[in-house]
């Protein structure tokens, strides 16, 4: 082993850099997956008597009860995940009260399998980290109320977690994805992008002004009872739309683009949800049937939502881009936008966003779908980055409290806004 890559490997483990991009002398980067790399990396953190740090992740800021282990090396030690899935599905939307209960009835096991699975008890653990915004107020409360008991029985620090923030950096898990990067964030609850200048500097330069992609298409999943077709029973709203969709016509319907004239990079979708309520209300009528009966065009209607919110997204997110070349947010080259939350797990819009990627020179990056809804895990690895950055830490949790709403990232939506940047023409024809 050469004195300089050895240099490097204590380096790294003094600092806790893990994953990052570091040359050696037979990897282009930092790769854990290789055994030199890995074999040198644990030989280096030995000759420093330094143990790598290791964080407990937990995440309960919605309808998911989620918990992970996690060392600095990025390696998921332990983790457990207790889905509401199928308690909302029955109740037609997620009642704040039955989220809190069921995540009090599932956070002591959860965290015990993760820790279990881990073989790391909770006296090893360098800190915890817990979401505190923005999310459900009910749920909140649950994963922070139990962090504080566990906080002041083992007096470990405490690593406070913006549910966005872990949701944009978890692709540094997967892809060694240096600052500044591009990143949009579109789940159930959210939807907005951003420029990721570090662990915890966003520029944010749009937002959803009313609802969030995901929440539209699970009450248009709703309103058409995708619950009672035979293909969807045991589907998400998103998942239905999406699955029903690939054998519509989204052509078959007309659905104005939301927000149209607007030269800026903010989401809306409470419009599209009223035409689409009028139109299913409008062939109901039609058919003869009743509400909560299947519709024969159900397909071309699932077709023509998704493409309209696929569509939407897209525009936004070129404009972003576009600004951010504008002004050199992004670097000139090996500029990437990343995607992340539940609705990134969308095959159809990921295919969308690749048209504008690739009309505008952008990689396109995406965790699994397994982490793109919520989960410990990338709980654990925000938390291992602020840990390596030396930022964010609470030794003294005293006064810390929840926040249901919460800003992110320093707003520039309205610079976004007076530049009035209009696109050019992309034609968005996504085959199945």
């Amino acid at each position: 082993m050469s004195s300089s890559f050895l240099s490097l490997s204590r380096r790294a483990c003094r600092q806790g850099v893990g994953m990052i991009m570091l040359n050696c002398d037979r990897c282009c980067y930092w790769n854990l997956k290789c055994p030199f790399a890995l074999g040198s990396y644990r030989a280096a953190c030995s000759q420093t008597a330094l143990q790598p740090r290791i964080v407990l992740g937990i995440e309960t800021s919605c309808d998911d009860t989620g918990a992970a282990v996690m060392d600095e090396a990025g390696r998921i030690l332990g983790e457990s995940l207790h889905s509401q899935k199928e308690v909302h599905l029955k109740t037609g939307g997620i009642i704040p009260p039955v989220a809190q209960r069921l995540h009090k009835e599932n956070i002591h096991r959860v965290i015990q399998e993760a820790l279990d699975m881990s073989r790391i008890s909770p006296s090893e653990l360098s800190a915890i980290a817990t979401t505190i915004k923005p999310g459900l107020a009910l749920s909140l409360g649950v994963g922070l109320e139990y962090t504080l008991k566990l906080l002041k029985q083992y007096n470990k620090p405490f690593i406070p977690i913006h549910h966005m923030e872990a949701h944009a950096l978890t692709v540094r898990m997967i892809h060694p994805v240096q600052f500044p990067f591009l990143v949009l964030l579109v789940s159930g609850g959210h939807c907005l992008i951003a420029v990721a200048n570090g662990i915890s500097d966003f520029l944010l330069l749009g937002q959803s002004l009313d609802e969030a992609p995901g929440d539209i298409l699970d009450k248009v999943a709703r309103r058409l009872t995708l619950i009672e077709h035979p293909e969807c029973t045991t589907m998400s709203g998103g998942q239905a739309i999406e699955h029903l969709a690939k054998q519509g016509d989204r052509m078959k319907f007309n659905l104005k683009s939301p927000m149209g004239q607007h030269f800026d990079c903010n989401f809306s979708f409470a419009g599209l949800r009223n035409q689409v309520t009028q139109i299913i209300t409008k062939k109901e009528k039609e058919e003869d049937i009743e509400k909560g009966q299947i519709l024969s065009c159900v397909n071309d209607i699932a077709a023509a939502v998704q493409h309209t919110v696929a569509s939407h997204i897209a525009k936004r997110t070129h404009r972003a881009i576009l600004f951010c070349k504008m002004n050199g947010l992004l670097p000139q080259n090996n500029a990437a936008l990343v995607v992340s939350g539940g609705v990134a797990s969308n095959q159809y819009i990921r295919r969308t966003l690749q048209i504008v990627t690739d009309a505008t020179g952008m990689a396109l990056l995406c965790p699994p779908p397994k982490l793109c809804t919520d989960n410990g895990v990338m709980i654990a690895w925000n938390g291992i980055e602020k840990l390596r950055e030396g930022i964010g830490i609470l030794h003294n949790p005293k006064g810390i409290c929840y926040e249901p709403k919460a800003a992110f990232g320093a707003d520039i939506s309205g610079q976004v806004k007076e530049a009035a940047i209009k696109l050019p023409h992309l034609k968005l024809k996504i085959r199945e």
